[in-house]
């Protein structure tokens, strides 16, 4: 059976919100995406705090301000208030000042987060987190800088915790693999996968984060979570939409470059290689360049790499954007990462992404090329030369859900994601999704 007759039904879906992932110790951070938290107590007006050099970003609830209270966010550095930035939707300024400050229902807690350049106040109550405020601090602070960082506490008027910024959702889901393009599995017999962790706005707040997939009981755990250095820029990033391969006895990790989102240059490809167990914890990584050829196409953006090798070849799918936001996928063959030749490239789709390698069983495992395109609702399998044969079987949810398949001692597993937002009105697109998990039907 070849991978365009089997069909799929939903089996799980999971929505792991968190505002703090991980404890931080005292002070100190290696890349831009903390946060604090603490709990709202009686009717006593609560502050928490992220300091560092020269820079003080405060929250607060002020319950004697209305039915369930008020919340303000300040920032200033070097003794400066940053009011807004010219940045910010003026829409988003209104909804920060105005009708989000005052909540609607009993707050249980108080967050600020960090996230890249980004500071959002949120509160939790019943219905969980909600941004209250935000303040795009790229024109008055560098928060990518490590001296900085290293700076950088939390602190409370009450009792607090401080640590690295968890996820809204959960998007770009992608399985770990072998070289050879073979599912990683570990040791007690779990998947691996990456998976973008949204932040509270748009794709400059998101980072990649490491999870296990238990193919049985499909239960989701945070594993980890890995930031960047880039070859021509300083600074820690938040970069996501990514591979991660094991090679040997290293690992590689292909990403793409959205910890920056920023339309007036092209989205570029970057990759890692290390030795260290990129499985779990925190991890900072060197990148360089992956040049992904567009040889004849007027490319704006490459993203969402895929790396097999194939014998003596690499093979290395990707997208290439004309426009933002007109892309498809494209594939690019050579015998090293640095010598790739563009094989094929899908100029017609309108908005299709998450470009996908996997051997057909049915079909004596020649390479596909998996795709998901948003216009026709729909993950496109094709040949090697883009050539279409047909489509995946499965439900097809919100936003452009990646197609990430892997075959279990129980038929075939799809994971994949929607486009449902969280958060409330002012973080809206970029905060998804919830994860969808797929099965395979007996036949």
């Amino acid at each position: 059976m070849n991978l365009t007759e089997i069909r799929f039904e939903v089996a799980a879906r999971h929505r792991p919100v968190a505002l703090i992932q991980d404890d931080l110790p005292a002070g100190g951070a290696a890349a831009p995406y903390v946060a604090v938290e603490a709990p709202v107590v009686g009717g006593q007006p609560l502050a928490v705090r992220l300091t560092g050099r020269d820079v003080v970003l405060e929250a607060r609830h002020d319950p004697g301000a209305g039915a369930h209270g008020r919340v303000t966010l300040t920032a200033h550095v070097q003794g400066r208030a940053v009011r807004r930035s010219p940045r910010e939707l003026a829409g988003a300024l209104r909804h920060r000042h105005r009708a989000l400050s005052r909540p609607d229902a009993p707050v249980t807690t108080l967050g600020l987060a960090l996230t890249g350049t980004h500071v959002t106040v949120l509160t939790r109550g019943a219905d969980g987190w909600t941004a209250r405020g935000r303040l795009d601090l790229a024109d008055a602070l560098d928060t990518r800088d490590e001296a900085w960082l290293a700076t950088l506490a939390a602190d409370s008027t009450g009792a607090h915790r401080w640590g690295r910024f968890g996820q809204l959702g959960l998007r770009d889901l992608r399985l770990a693999t072998h070289a050879d393009g073979t599912t990683y599995h570990l040791p007690d017999g779990r998947l691996l996968l990456t998976a973008t962790s949204a932040g509270p706005g748009f794709f400059d707040t998101a980072h990649t984060s490491v999870w296990t997939l238990d193919p049985v009981t499909l239960d989701l755990e945070h594993r980890g979570d890995v930031f960047f250095r880039r070859p021509d820029a300083p600074g820690v990033f938040g970069d996501h939409a990514c591979h991660l391969v094991r090679d040997g006895a290293r690992w590689l990790l292909a990403t793409s470059t959205w910890g920056d989102f920023d339309t007036s240059r092209s989205m570029r490809i970057t990759y890692a290689e290390s030795d260290a167990d990129l499985t779990r914890g925190q991890h900072v990584l060197d990148t360089r360049p992956l040049d992904v050829p567009t040889t004849g196409v007027p490319a704006v953006g490459v993203w969402d790499p895929h790396l097999v090798r194939d014998g003596e070849r690499w093979l290395v799918g990707y997208v290439v954007a004309t426009r933002y936001f007109r892309f498809g996928p494209a594939l690019a063959t050579g015998p090293a990462l640095d010598a790739l030749t563009l094989r094929a490239v899908d100029t017609a789709s309108r908005e299709c992404e998450g470009t996908t390698l996997l051997r057909d069983p049915g079909a004596d495992d020649a390479w596909r090329v998996l795709a998901s395109s948003k216009d026709r609702r729909a993950y496109p399998v094709c040949d090697l030369d883009l050539a279409p044969l047909g489509r995946l079987a499965a439900p097809y949810p919100s936003n452009i859900p990646w197609p990430t398949l892997a075959r279990t001692g129980a038929g075939w597993l799809l994971a994949a994601f929607d486009g449902t937002e969280q958060g409330g009105r002012l973080t809206g697109y970029g905060t998804h999704g919830d994860v969808v998990l797929m099965r395979s039907v007996p036949h």
